[in-house]
């Protein structure tokens, strides 16, 4: 029986329900996976590319901080072009866009070449992700298909990363470097002819809003800054004149952006978006959820495969059980109790379950085995972050204007991609000054030995686990405190929903 027959109909007294819909959100899913997937997918592939193409230690960062760059800082303006040009059509344009850089990368003969491929992909994967989440979004507007629609979303969002390492490693070693871009030239194609035939674009043009181009140039301009910043703290250190710079340049040009946008008439971001407790708080749950994650994703791939000399593949294959657990939640757990109990008693206890994962690290030791230590820790976090992801994103978008779905999807994808660098940025260097600080404190000697290099690393990795686990605390006190999401105001944001587009046709 296919998906379609088995989906739920919509209840009696509402408008037909798009008969594609599920079809759609296959679609959706493919798109989102694929954006997912370029974020670590590469990663795997850098060492490869960086040797074939003979780009210098120095310039190798930018084969990620391109994409990073591009993806972060233009996602508001992303979101903004899907509710004014229509997000179905952005939707096609972006997969097609998205095809045609990742095919330029993996043909790329020179870094500038993969260079520009990877900042063209992140443009338009800032353009692809808001439209994707936003069509999500107007599509289920039914409180039992949404959970269903955003159980799968959320599965992608918090476990796709992961994928990613498996796949990267698999294309590296068994075909060439070259194939982590190309793969994603079928995927979106195919996923654009799909999205011709099962999307539909639930906003009329009357309601579409005009585009802020001052609030483009602030927010998007200090949106780059920031990210920049972060990425350049890795090297060069957070209290550096430059970083600072950036970071203060960034913050400073998001502050007139929030004076100039209640100031105009169709602001790039209007702030009752952000003001909302609810939304404002799932957002923040994302980004400090994200800045432990991706710090945990990048100690653990170095623990295994430097420290316990697993290959890229076996290193990537490590962490499934992180992935399974979060599609199970995601699906089977938050899918089905997100309608029935308030938002917070999903996220808050999923929080609490991440840090409890995240603080196991804290036993890590170069000798310990992965099923005593790490095995238990991905089970945990996978567990928790599925009962993170789904409802956060749920709440962030719940309840807009149709006219603000593409901005208010664009806001929780931002808050992913800054927490994402901040994170990065910023446990790598909590690491790395605990390891060197350990180092010195036990060096008998000028020559650091092999052992003590290893143990000081692995402490390094502990330290930045213990504040990753803190940060999830954090997350989870701010969980309980801003969002009060209740299940009865699922169906009042439908039954908004069903009357905005009702006025917007008459």
């Amino acid at each position: 029986m296919s998906s379609q027959a088995e989906a739920p109909q919509a209840p009696p007294g509402t408008p037909d329900a798009d008969p594609l819909r599920w079809w759609g959100l296959t679609v959706i899913a493919i798109a989102q996976l694929m954006i997912v997937l370029d974020a670590t997918i590469v990663n795997i592939a850098l060492p490869t590319a960086q040797a074939d193409l003979h780009i210098s230690v120095a310039n190798r960062q930018w084969v990620i901080t391109a994409y990073t760059l591009a993806f972060g800082g233009l996602l508001l303006l992303g979101g903004r072009i899907g509710d004014l040009f229509g997000r179905k059509r952005v939707f096609i344009i972006g997969l097609l866009g998205f095809a045609v850089a990742s095919a330029l990368g993996g043909a790329a003969q020179g870094q500038e070449m993969l260079f520009a491929a990877r900042a063209l992909q992140g443009a338009l994967g800032a353009i692809l992700a808001p439209a994707a989440l936003s069509l999500l979004t107007t599509t289920f507007t039914e409180p039992s298909e949404r959970g269903k629609a955003f159980g799968i979303y959320g599965a992608i969002a918090g476990g796709g990363a992961a994928v990613g390492l498996v796949l990267g490693g698999l294309l590296t070693e068994f075909l060439n470097w070259r194939w982590c871009l190309f793969v994603n030239s079928p995927i979106a194609i195919v996923a654009a002819l799909g999205a011709t035939r099962t999307l539909r674009d639930n906003l009329p043009q009357a309601a579409r809003v005009r585009l802020d181009f001052i609030g483009v140039v602030l927010g998007c301009g200090g949106l780059l800054a920031i990210v920049y910043g972060c990425t350049e703290a890795e090297t060069h250190g957070w209290s550096s004149p430059r970083v600072l710079g950036l970071l203060c340049g960034g913050g400073l040009l998001l502050v007139l952006f929030a004076l100039f946008e209640g100031r105009v008439r169709n602001p790039l971001l209007p702030q009752h978006i952000v003001r909302d407790r609810n939304r404002g708080g799932a957002a923040l749950t994302v980004a400090l959820a994200v800045i432990s994650l991706f710090g945990t994703f990048l100690f653990l791939t170095y623990y295994l495969q430097t420290i316990k000399g697993y290959s890229p593949v076996i290193a990537g294959v490590s962490f499934l059980p992180m992935t399974a657990g979060i599609v199970f939640t995601s699906t089977q757990v938050s899918s089905r109790l997100l309608t029935r109990i308030p938002a917070r008693m999903l996220i808050v206890p999923g929080l609490l379950l991440v840090a409890v994962g995240m603080f196991m690290l804290v036993f890590l030791r170069a000798g310990s085995s992965y099923a005593a230590v790490v095995l238990p820790s991905e089970i945990l976090i996978g567990l928790g972050m599925g009962l993170v992801f789904m409802p956060s994103m749920s709440v962030a978008t719940s309840g807009v204007r149709p006219q603000d779905a593409g901005v208010a999807s664009a806001v929780v994808n931002t808050a992913q991609q800054v927490g994402g660098s901040i994170g990065t940025a910023l446990l790598n260097t909590i690491a790395a000054s605990a390891a060197t600080a350990y180092i010195t404190a036990h060096a008998t000697s000028p020559h650091v030995s092999r052992g003590l290099q290893v143990t000081g690393t692995v402490h390094g990795y502990n330290v930045a686990s213990a504040t990753a686990a803190c940060i999830m605390l954090a997350a989870a006190i701010l969980a309980a405190i801003l969002i009060n999401h209740h299940p009865d105001r699922y169906e009042a944001a439908a039954r908004s929903r069903r009357e905005a587009e009702a006025q917007s046709a008459a």
